[in-house]
């Protein structure tokens, strides 16, 4: 039985009550939606993906634990391997392979969706007219969003096979579309 975002959603919310973290999850969820329908692909099992990235953080963050206990929620939960696959991916101290577009695009969007979002947190305007270049000049100030993995950026547009600026701009697309869940 396929399970729905409504079913992801209420498990993100059972296991993160951060509002911040919740707003994360939905920024990548978003991401994820973006680039499956520009690569022909599901953009509701994406976007489940996104979603639940990160349900175990709030409770399980150290990197011994995490995503790896909320991978073992998951799959008793009966998500798809394909799915759990990708979150196992997303950081790259689990040393597991991104074998899957899906696993690289998450990879790609979790610490750029960070960022786009943090950008637009210090405007008036929000996402409105933002720009690659605006993000790019935020991403040199290692001050601004600190636990952001710059690195981790730059890589997941080259496993992509993205230039990054056209990243960061899909990225900022995504968001632009997913604002009012956003805040933004």
């Amino acid at each position: 039985m396929e399970k729905t975002r409504a079913e992801a959603f209420a498990l993100l919310s059972e296991y993160t009550k951060s509002p911040q973290l919740l707003k994360h999850a939905l920024a990548v969820e978003a991401a994820m939606r973006h680039y499956a329908a520009l690569r022909g692909e599901d953009p509701e099992r994406w976007g489940m993906t996104g979603l639940l990235h990160d349900m175990d953080y709030e409770i399980y963050p150290s990197l011994e634990d995490h995503p790896y206990k909320g991978v073992e929620i998951l799959r008793q939960q009966g998500y798809p391997e394909d799915m759990l696959q990708a979150i196992l991916g997303h950081g790259n101290h689990t040393g597991v392979a991104r074998t899957t577009d899906m696993a690289k695009t998450l990879f790609a969007v979790d610490e750029l969706s960070g960022l786009v979002v943090a950008v637009a947190l210090v405007r008036p305007e929000k996402l409105d007219n933002l720009e690659a270049k605006s993000v790019r000049k935020k991403m040199k100030d290692k001050a601004f969003a600190r636990g952001v993995n710059r690195d981790d950026i730059v890589q997941g547009a080259e496993e992509l096979g993205v230039p990054l600026d056209e990243h960061i701009g899909n990225v900022i697309a995504a968001l632009q579309e997913a604002r009012s869940e956003l805040g933004l």
